[in-house]
């Protein structure tokens, strides 16, 4: 039987890497992308995996649209077994510079549209009894501080301790729900960082250098897999070592 899971921020390159590794994992799975724009990596996966990938249009800095989104792709792409709440946003300053807009705005993509994304998807898998997986992705500045990093690090906390409470919930309906705590990746996100600033940060992991997206969606990948099966509330980090 074939089974579909939901990747949010496929557009982006960590997105794009996790719905490659899904895909290449397990060939029963179809991936549905959601994101807010189609970009090249949206193009190149829909050009590779044709009729296992598809991408919808979502907008999680709208929480009132999740429920809509997620009954619109549960018609065409039942049963949803998987869910990867991957999409991000980062608005970075320092605590004094605090704008309530910007917090708001934040918290909204990386907080309280993923917990309304898993409450429709916890009622869709419930209700066909199936076994499943939920990955959170969260960051390694809720471990390790960073300057400029701590009102983004306090919604990946929030995050990590969903997940640890949604496992808690749900583990005895065969629901899983991890969270992959990758560490700093040479991504968009992180583009406006000067490479002094780079080095730095890539000085205080063991190995030296910026964690790799493919290592991140491995990860990802495995834990949706059956691979996983005794696997549920944990935080595993993917991060060279931040030390």
């Amino acid at each position: 039987m074939k089974r579909t899971t939901l990747v949010t921020g496929d557009s982006g390159g960590l997105g794009r890497a996790i719905v490659e590794a899904i895909l290449e994992c397990d060939p029963e799975v179809i991936v549905v992308g959601g994101s807010r724009s189609v970009t090249k990596n949206v193009e190149e996966l829909q050009e590779r995996f044709g009729e296992r990938f598809f991408h919808r249009f979502l907008d999680l800095s709208q929480p009132d649209s999740v429920k809509t989104f997620f009954k619109e792709i549960a018609k065409d792409f039942s049963p949803i077994t998987g869910l990867v709440n991957n999409s991000g946003f980062a608005y970075d300053d320092i605590i004094t510079n605090a704008k309530y807009d910007d917090l708001l705005a934040m918290y909204q993509i990386n907080v309280l549209s993923p917990i309304l994304l898993t409450r429709e998807f916890l009622r869709g898998t419930l209700r066909h009894g199936l076994s499943s997986s939920i990955v959170n992705i969260s960051s390694v500045s809720a471990h390790t501080g960073y300057k400029g990093l701590s009102m983004y690090a306090s919604t990946k906390g929030a995050m990590e301790a969903f997940t640890i409470g949604c496992a808690r919930e749900w583990g005895e309906r065969n629901v899983r729900c991890n969270c992959v705590v990758p560490g700093f990746m040479d991504t968009n996100m992180s583009a406006k960082l000067t490479e002094d600033q780079k080095d730095r940060i890539y000085k205080r992991t063991s190995m030296k250098r910026a964690t790799q997206e493919a290592s991140v969606a491995a990860m990802v990948a495995f834990l949706l897999s059956d691979k996983a099966i005794s696997i549920t509330g944990d935080r595993i980090p993917v991060d060279c070592g931040t030390i």
